[in-house]
């Protein structure tokens, strides 16, 4: 069920970086929204009616072939924006936009926050810095998924929803980590269990518990450190 937002509830890096002025002629149109597991907010190819900033939990967004399988293409916290279409003005998502891992999410009409990103001011510079690290995440993730192996890839993975849930223990079942990075599961299965006897990673029945924070960053690739910094840097400049 929806509800009017109030400032306490907004957790989202986003809009919590806005000037007093421009939050306060956004506030009156937030809805505060749960967002259960594996919810598809938007297929690809729908039209943008809502944009969310999630201030927990974690979005994907998913890319997709004729016979339906899938690959992630970037993950989305409290850092950012699902629905970015919207202030690139094309109102349709080319990808499929899902809740990957439950949490809370403020939803504003899309003409609304169309309208305040066109008076040019704080929120148009963040959302467009917002989309070039969006980007820089797009990219690394082809990068990755054709260069590295499914261990160094499954590390990067774990990390980036690590630093978006802000918990070292979360839900996930191979089955979908092998649907959000485009593997087989056997070979998730294998990945995993490597990572686990390195003493990295607890891995019971779809649960995941980082116990080696360090550990992981070691045995990943370089594309985490990128995805990161950027993230990091969007919302300091």
């Amino acid at each position: 069920m929806a509800s009017t937002a109030k400032p306490y509830a907004v957790k989202n890096r986003l809009l919590a970086a806005l000037p007093h002025d421009e939050y306060a002629r956004l506030e009156p149109h937030l809805e505060l929204v749960n967002s259960s597991k594996r919810k598809v907010l938007y297929e690809a190819g729908d039209l943008i009616q809502h944009a969310y900033f999630l201030n927990s939990g974690m979005g994907s967004l998913l890319a997709l072939t004729e016979d339906g399988a899938t690959v992630e293409i970037a993950m989305v916290g409290n850092e950012g924006m699902l629905g970015l279409p919207v202030i690139l003005q094309t109102h349709q998502t080319p990808y499929r936009i899902i809740v990957q891992l439950p949490g809370d999410a403020l939803r504003i009409k899309a003409q609304v926050i169309l309208s305040e990103f066109k008076r040019g001011g704080k929120l148009q510079d963040l959302l467009l810095s917002y989309t070039n690290a969006l980007i820089t995440q797009i990219s690394q993730s082809t990068v990755c998924n054709r260069f590295h192996t499914i261990e160094k890839r499954l590390c990067r993975w774990l990390l980036i929803a690590h630093d978006r849930v802000e918990a070292d223990t979360f839900h996930l079942t191979q089955e979908i980590i092998s649907y959000m990075l485009g593997t087989p599961r056997t070979r998730v299965t294998m990945a995993a269990g490597l990572i686990q006897e390195a003493g990295l990673i607890r891995y019971k029945r779809g649960t995941i518990t980082i116990l080696d924070r360090a550990g992981l960053e070691n045995m990943t690739c370089e594309c985490y450190r990128i995805v990161a910094e950027s993230l990091d840097s969007f919302l300091v400049t």
